[in-house]
């Protein structure tokens, strides 16, 4: 199907949009029997430069139909590595042309395309990987959460790696089994961000790369010319195209936090920051969530920090290590018996009493949560199992991601969140709809 058939629609609406245009699924019975344990599924990966190539490799046990993106150059590696895959620039072309072909799809593009895309690939019937964060608005994450709801045997997973490993799942039965006590604060941040951020539109002229079709770069965003201060790796800090520091590592960090203590909708964000620019994401912030209590669990605040600021330094804290323990990112975790410490991904948990960890060392506490063997296998798994991965989009990865995406407009807006922490309603001041509906060019929909 060509460009100019595909459907114009603009998204408009939220969740109760999501349901009206939501299409008629392709019957699944094709797929279930391809997808059977001993058989590899069929994948087309969308984005297959920079973590894109990644994310081929990580699935590439199985088989490799086809890739598309919009930069052949950075796009290159791939197509070396992996030949007999068929290649596309335009996703919708490959995703029209391969329906009948695939099986499963990988979406690993900045981050104003991922919703589009992935829920192209859901309505055509297929499993969908999608790199974080799920998408960069509300509205397009509520979207994505209502369509893989109704598609309960189509495996969904946000590829934040650290769900799927060791730390985060230590970490949860650390806390549960009590060894820091009643926890009511995790402090999280990052050294992020390493793009161009608190910046205003560039006016200089520059030529598109040869090798790059800049309209399929731009997708269902509005139009601009282009410049390298967007691409190919500068647009995380662009309301337009990303989500800034938090949006792009908040699902890495406060990963452990949002699944191990059980949250969901703050009663309160409450955003602080350094100047804000109209287009762009300020230098470094500090985004405060409040949880109310919830049945056996304590209220909880949970402090966002990008921008290289740390939290203080906590009490007893020896005296010849540098604080925080990584300057790239990490997380802190304070009980009222302890407190216990991680890097970005949950990996290399430590729990800061020197007695409790000896006593951990000495005598592990049972394994509570199932291990597994990574993302990608994970993902792959369920496709051919018919179940779901752990962070799927309808019951972890939209949820978290909504929560994130929300610290995002709280500091876009300047101003504090007042939240209903059942239903994430905002109740003190309405957003500007652009920044939760966004309009989709033409050629682009939901």
């Amino acid at each position: 199907m060509g460009r100019k058939e595909l459907d114009r629609r603009t998204f408009v609406g939220g969740l109760a949009a999501a349901g009206a245009l939501a299409a008629v699924p392709r019957p699944l019975h094709a797929l279930a029997d391809r997808a059977q344990p001993s058989q590899k599924l069929r994948i087309a990966c969308i984005g297959v430069g920079g973590m894109g190539h990644s994310d081929v490799k990580g699935v590439s046990d199985e088989e490799l139909v086809a890739f598309a993106d919009v930069d052949w150059k950075s796009a290159e590696r791939a197509f070396r590595e992996w030949p007999k895959a068929r290649r596309y620039k335009d996703y919708r072309e490959m995703l029209e042309k391969e329906r009948n072909n695939i099986d499963a799809v990988t979406v690993s593009t900045p981050d104003h395309v991922h919703a589009a895309a992935a829920m192209m690939a859901l309505k055509m019937g297929k499993h969908v990987y999608t790199q974080k964060p799920l998408a960069r608005t509300i509205g397009e994450v509520r979207a994505l959460k209502a369509e893989a709801a109704r598609r309960p045997k189509q495996a969904t997973q946000m590829g934040n790696q650290g769900h799927a490993a060791e730390g985060i799942r230590l970490i949860r039965e650390w806390v549960e089994a009590g060894l820091i006590g009643t926890v009511r604060r995790v402090d999280c941040w990052t050294n992020r961000p390493i793009w161009p951020q608190a910046i205003n539109r560039p006016t200089d002229a520059h030529n598109v790369p040869p090798t790059m079709d800049w309209n399929l770069w731009i997708g269902p965003a509005a139009e601009r010319p282009y410049h390298p201060r967007y691409a190919p790796f500068n647009w995380r800090g662009w309301w337009d195209f990303g989500t800034g520091a938090m949006g792009d590592m908040a699902c890495h960090i406060m990963d452990a936090a949002y699944w191990g203590l059980g949250l969901k909708y703050p009663s309160r964000i409450i955003p602080e920051s350094t100047a804000l620019f109209s287009e762009t994401a300020p230098a470094s912030e500090r985004i405060t969530y409040e949880f109310p209590a919830i049945g056996n669990r304590a209220a909880v605040t949970l402090t966002w920090r990008d921008g290289s600021l740390f939290p203080p330094m906590p009490e007893g804290w020896p005296d010849d290590q540098a604080w925080p323990h990584d300057t790239t990112g990490g997380q802190l975790w304070v009980g009222d018996k302890g407190m216990l410490i991680a890097g970005t991904y949950a990996e290399n948990p430590r729990l800061l009493d020197p007695a409790v960890a000896a006593q951990v060392k000495a005598s592990p506490v049972p394994q509570k949560y199932p291990r597994t063997e990574g993302v990608y296998k994970e993902w792959i798994a369920a496709c051919k199992n018919g179940t779901q991965p752990g962070s799927d989009f309808a019951g972890y990865a939209g949820p978290m991601t909504e929560m994130i995406v929300t610290g995002c407009l709280a500091v876009r807006m300047g101003r504090t969140l007042e939240m209903d922490p059942d239903t994430g309603v905002i109740k003190n001041v309405t957003p500007p709809s652009e920044w939760v509906n966004p309009t989709y060019r033409a050629g682009w929909t939901l």
